[in-house]
């Protein structure tokens, strides 16, 4: 029968009526409210948008409302959660429903749309991680649209269409999706008579089936049935429809069933930064290019992701500073040093393949020596760029990558230029050039300028990096395997951003963290904080652009310190460490709240509580030198002196006697003895607001504090924790709810937060609403009354990982900490034996197991973790394998894996180990054969288009 629409021989129609019907529990004080794409349902705007009305029905709440349209009506639609004066406090993530109505629908009937909330996790699976890489197969089965169903056939059945729809992103090749169930319609349960769905794109299969009246209600489940006779039917309760008796008249019911509930898709990944890879290609650290290796590595190990640290340069100080991967000089250029020069030309010189001979084996060290290597690589790069610059500047592929990002890449060259010339980044010191405009710019990137080639220079690197990148990311995505890449909560203070964008940046401030597992006494992380307010008039217009550029190499992305999107640890540019700060935004309280509850001398609160006894304590017979030279004495206490009451001045002043051997100590016990004196206070005053104050973080632990009477301890004590603990939380949801959206919504890729340290109690329900999946590890729990994390107990939407880049590895862990070394083997490993004094590979091996068998989405491992499995590669002192040290500001991130890829991926024994642990985990692992055939049509497709 020729396909002549859903519905065939019926008059015309004036309208009919769209019945909205969708079960979600509430709290006091919301409704349920529709919103969507047609004046009727609000034209988006949901001041205007459809109220629904609830229903208590068995133990559900079902929300419904009624409409009438008008013939072919079509919309998009989605669901929101409102209060009484129809602000949004919550809406449905994923995509936006899209409804057409079957334009032959007899006038006056009834079509109900019975849907479901799509919640954050059921979105997870429409990101690029997922769509493009996983389960990038299903975009092979052909789309095919549901048989025609002839209204003639329901008037006379007395019958009931529906249409049954399903969301199941992975169905392996000669399967098909079946729902069966109660009615004979759907096999009475037998898989072999049930009614096969079609599959119409995007994931989704949809069928349509008239069931007589009189089976109803009905009881049914999706299933997937293999040719081979597999079968597997969703987990969970079984789905029942029921329908009104008493309606004589034929119904249309449109089910939309969420997702087939199976068992979750998990798999693993392994972490490494860029710099930190070692081939047998490299000069003397990672290179993109090296990617295509641990590519092979992960795959044939049984991995389905691969995880970066940032990749953006960094080039602020022109030296071994600019290791630090998280102060960006630019958010969008990429960094030179994984540049790989050997695949700039195929015509260079035999000098130069000389100089890069000598420079491999050069730099082949244990660790990346930075320095050295920038130096080189950019002057290689310029002789190969001096010979090669008119053929790749005249290019099209170069004039196509050009004019796709010059709004970043002009700006970038300029900055570089400047930076050199005036040697410096602080481009408070350019004179003229330290106010950016587009005027200048343009007279900087000319054409006529007698620097133009250096300012080429620049835009060749960045392009010979795209394509290198841009190279190994699609050999990952056609191999089966996830690109994972990092994105810093921070800018550098002196980067292109906060040159081209000032007022998107505090600069009187900077960022860090409260005390934590890292640092006990904060994180001071330099970086300028961000005006919200400023960045919210074009709708994050620079966060947007930041993960589009991202999107273009990426699938997955880690979000560093998504706590700062809630609320970010804001010190005064005067500190050096990051105990004194306050969390921004947040309701600091009052001098009017204070007074009101006996709180008077705010003098003796705010200011530095300096006794006598204290310099004795700290100094010694030396105080009297310390108080001549850093205090004046007040009462019966002591002050700072104007010109050192900032840990910026005092350090200046000490670093200045020391050089005059005017210092009876050290120099860092004297300038951390001052600071520690300095920060002996119990309330901060807002700079901005002189009436505002913030209690001190772990305010207890000072002096200050314990010398007060006891009136005013209870009040700061009962205040202290209000602030820190419940005051905020509507206001950090708030300001979440309005950030993160942007970011998720500006690219496909899978989202994860990195949400460790100080966890205030909205964070976990916002990610969970939108999506983000969390990072647990297992020294640093996120339940407070626990020492180690229990990685069986973990939720699925979590990363699950033995250690990460900002702590020790396992190995480093195990040897240095002697104590919980002794408490980890009893109460995880659950023995009373002694514990072995090393990280011996069987005790490796039951760690990873436990987190591969975890119900965490994924399980991912630093490099080093995993070469613990094997004795061969325990040779290194655990120590030199850590990546970070959070407590030390000028970390040098250098470290080298000491073992090219080339020989992992020749080491069958570590490759097998690894795979059995996955395989036998139920975590799924990439299918090396099919993962080759994809990369063939990939790669001849890739070729092709480069012609």
């Amino acid at each position: 029968m020729a396909n002549q629409g859903l519905f065939s021989a019926a008059k015309s129609m004036k309208s009919v009526k769209l019945k909205f019907r969708i079960p979600y529990f509430t709290e006091w004080g919301q409704s349920l409210l529709l919103c969507g794409s047609e004046p009727t349902l609000g034209s988006w705007n949901v001041k205007k948008g459809l109220l629904l009305s609830p229903v208590h029905q068995d133990d559900q709440l079902i929300w419904t409302a009624t409409i009438s349209v008008p013939c072919q009506f079509s919309c998009g639609y989605r669901y929101y959660v409102v209060d009484d004066a129809k602000n949004v406090l919550r809406w449905e993530m994923g995509h936006e429903r899209r409804l057409s109505i079957p334009h032959l629908l007899p006038e006056g009937h009834t079509l109900e749309l019975h849907d479901l909330w799509q919640t954050g996790a059921d979105a997870l699976l429409f990101r690029s991680a997922f769509k493009d890489v996983i389960f990038c197969k299903n975009s092979t089965f052909n789309i095919d649209r549901p048989e025609a169903i002839l209204h003639d056939e329901l008037v006379q059945q007395e019958s009931i269409l529906v249409r049954f729809k399903i969301c199941c992103p992975n169905v392996q090749e000669g399967t098909s999706v079946y729902v069966i169930g109660s009615s004979t319609k759907l096999g009475n349960w037998k898989v072999q008579d049930g009614l096969k769905l079609h599959y119409t794109g995007e994931y989704i299969w949809e069928a349509y089936c008239v069931i007589p009246r009189g089976d109803f209600p009905i009881r049914y489940k999706y299933c997937k049935y293999g040719k081979n006779g597999c079968f597997s039917l969703e987990v969970g309760s079984t789905r029942e429809l029921s329908v009104n008796s008493s309606k004589s008249q034929s119904q249309y019911i449109f089910l939309s069933d969420g997702m087939l509930r199976e068992m979750p898709w998990r798999g693993c990944g392994v972490a490494v930064p860029m710099f930190s890879v070692r081939s047998e290609d490299d000069i003397g650290v990672g290179e993109f290019l090296d990617l295509k290796l641990l590519v092979d590595w992960a795959v044939e190990s049984g991995f389905h992701l691969v995880q970066l640290l940032p990749i953006n340069d960094t080039s602020v100080h022109r030296m071994w500073w600019d290791s630090y991967p998280y102060s960006s000089l630019s958010v969008f250029a990429l960094h030179p040093l994984y540049l790989r020069l050997q695949a700039l030309s195929k015509n260079l010189p035999e000098d130069v393949k000389s100089e890069i001979r000598n420079a491999k084996e050069r730099l082949d060290g244990k660790d990346v020596d930075y320095e050295a290597t920038m130096a080189t690589k950019l002057s290689i790069a310029k002789k190969v760029f001096m010979q090669e610059k008119d053929l790749i500047l005249n290019s099209s592929s170069f004039h196509n990558f050009f004019s796709e990002n010059e709004d970043w890449l002009k700006p970038y060259a300029a900055f570089c230029f400047l930076r050199d010339f005036f040697e410096t980044s602080d481009h408070s010191q350019w004179g003229c050039f330290s106010n950016y405009s587009k005027d200048k710019l343009e007279k900087l990137v000319s054409k006529d300028a007698l620097h133009y080639d250096t300012i080429c220079f620049h835009y060749y690197n960045q392009f010979h990096l795209h394509l290198q990148l841009s190279e190994a990311a699609e050999y990952a995505r056609a191999k089966g395997v996830v690109l994972k890449g990092d994105l810093p909560i921070g800018v550098d203070r002196n980067s292109v951003d906060t040159w081209v964008y000032p007022t998107l940046f505090r600069m009187n401030t900077s960022t860090g963290a409260p005390p934590d597992y890292f640092a006990k006494n904060g994180q001071n992380w330099g970086f300028p904080t961000y005006n919200w307010e400023e960045m919210s008039k074009d709708n994050y217009g620079w966060w947007r652009a930041r993960l589009t550029q991202m999107g273009k190499y990426f699938t997955a992305y880690r979000i560093d310190h998504i706590l700062g999107f809630f609320r970010i640890w804001e010190l005064p540019d005067h500190a050096m460490t990051g105990l004194i700060g306050k969390f921004r935004p947040s309701i600091p309280l009052s001098q009017e709240e204070l007074e009101r509850e006996g709180i008077w001398d705010f003098d003796r609160l705010t200011r530095p509580y300096v006794r006598k006894e204290f310099l004795q304590e700290n100094f010694g017979d030396s105080w009297i030198l310390i108080a001549a030279n850093f205090f004046k004495e007040y009462l019966d206490r002591y002050e700072f002196k104007e010109e050192c009451n900032t840990e910026k001045k005092i350090a200046a002043k000490v670093h200045s006697c020391a050089e005059k051997s005017l210092l009876p100590e050290s120099e860092d016990k004297i300038r951390c003895d001052l600071f520690d004196l300095l920060k002996n206070i119990v309330l901060i005053r807002d700079p901005e607001h002189d009436k505002s104050f913030y209690p001190r973080f772990n305010l207890e632990d000072t002096s200050s504090f314990r010398d007060l009477d006891d009136h005013s301890k209870n009040v700061l004590k009962r205040l202290y924790y209000d602030y820190y603990f419940h005051r905020q939380d509507k206001l950090w949801q708030q300001n979440a709810l309005k950030t993160l959206p942007a970011l998720l919504n500006s690219s496909d890729m899978l989202a994860c937060g990195e949400d460790l340290g100080l966890i205030p109690a909205c964070v976990h329900p916002v990610m969970q609403e939108l999506g983000l999946i969390g990072l647990r590890i297992q020294r640093m729990p996120s339940e407070p009354d626990l020492e180690f994390g229990i990685p069986s107990q973990y939720s699925y939407m979590t990363v699950c990982a033995p250690s990460c880049h900002d702590c020790s590895t396992l190995r480093a862990w195990w040897e240095e900490d002697e104590e919980r070394r002794h408490q980890f083997f009893k109460s995880v490993i659950g023995s009373d034996d002694l514990p072995p004094s090393q990280c011996v590979p069987d005790l490796a091996h039951l760690i990873i197991r436990q987190h591969i068998e975890s119900p965490s989405m994924w399980a991912i491992f630093p490099l080093q973790d995993l070469l613990a499995l094997k004795e061969e590669y325990m040779t290194r002192p655990a120590t030199e394998e850590t990546i970070n040290d959070p407590t030390n500001p000028k970390h040098y991130w250098r470290y080298r894996v000491h073992v090219t890829m080339e020989s992992l991926i020749k080491d069958k024994e570590l490759k097998t180990t690894i795979k059995d642990l996955i395989q036998g985990s139920g975590r799924s692992y990439p299918h090396i054969g099919e993962a080759e055939r994809q990369l063939s049509r990939e790669t001849a497709a890739l070729a092709l288009g480069k012609q």
